[in-house]
């Protein structure tokens, strides 16, 4: 293997160990062992446990940024909305390994980002969006980042329940997401359904 494929396959095998074990579960012997490569291959590429975490978790929080923001992109209020929760449901369904690494706790010394970061990211791009809408309907644009925690924050819940749940179906998660979002407790709808799919 070339150095870069043997780099791809060690993070491959580690991110597969750490969404298993978890950080602390998981030690550089066994990332070797089941790369079939000697100890001094992953210092070599990583530097030890903390850089092969901190390169993983830095590419699923990318991936993860990238599809919520790009899914932010265009459209009516409801439809980013229906697009930001699809988004996150889908990377869950095909990114499971990834998901389970993003809410796992991180080491304390990492310095890379936490899942907590990671919805900051996503609150700041979707604080943006509703400020603009706050302002052209005349409501407090200050208010713009307290809603905006709030949606990301009851979307990212709900993704780590789904996680393990799996049921409902994601479309239908996500329906029932917007339709609380977006009607609230007094107007729930009784069967919701995304507009967008």
């Amino acid at each position: 293997m070339s150095g870069k494929e043997r780099r791809g396959q060690l993070l491959e095998v580690a991110r597969a160990l750490f969404a298993e074990k978890g950080f602390d579960g998981a030690s550089i012997e066994e990332i070797a062992h089941r790369a079939e490569v000697s100890k001094p291959v992953v210092y070599e590429h990583f530097g030890g446990k903390e850089g092969i975490y901190a390169v993983v978790v830095d590419r699923e929080m990318q991936t993860l940024l990238d599809s919520v923001v790009s899914a932010l992109s265009a459209g009516h209020p409801r439809e980013l909305l229906e697009q930001a929760a699809r988004a996150l449901l889908d990377y869950i369904d095909t990114s499971t390994d990834g998901f389970r690494i993003l809410v796992r706790d991180s080491p304390v010394a990492s310095a890379t980002g936490t899942f907590s970061g990671l919805l900051n990211d996503i609150a700041s791009q979707v604080e943006h969006i509703f400020g603009l809408q706050f302002g052209s309907r005349g409501y407090d644009t200050e208010l713009a980042p307290l809603y905006s925690q709030a949606l990301v924050g009851m979307v990212a819940l709900t993704g780590q329940w789904w996680l393990e749940a799996r049921r409902p179906d994601k479309d239908e998660v996500a329906a029932h997401l917007v339709n609380l979002a977006w009607n609230g407790l007094s107007h729930l709808e009784h069967r919701p359904r995304l507009r967008t799919r």
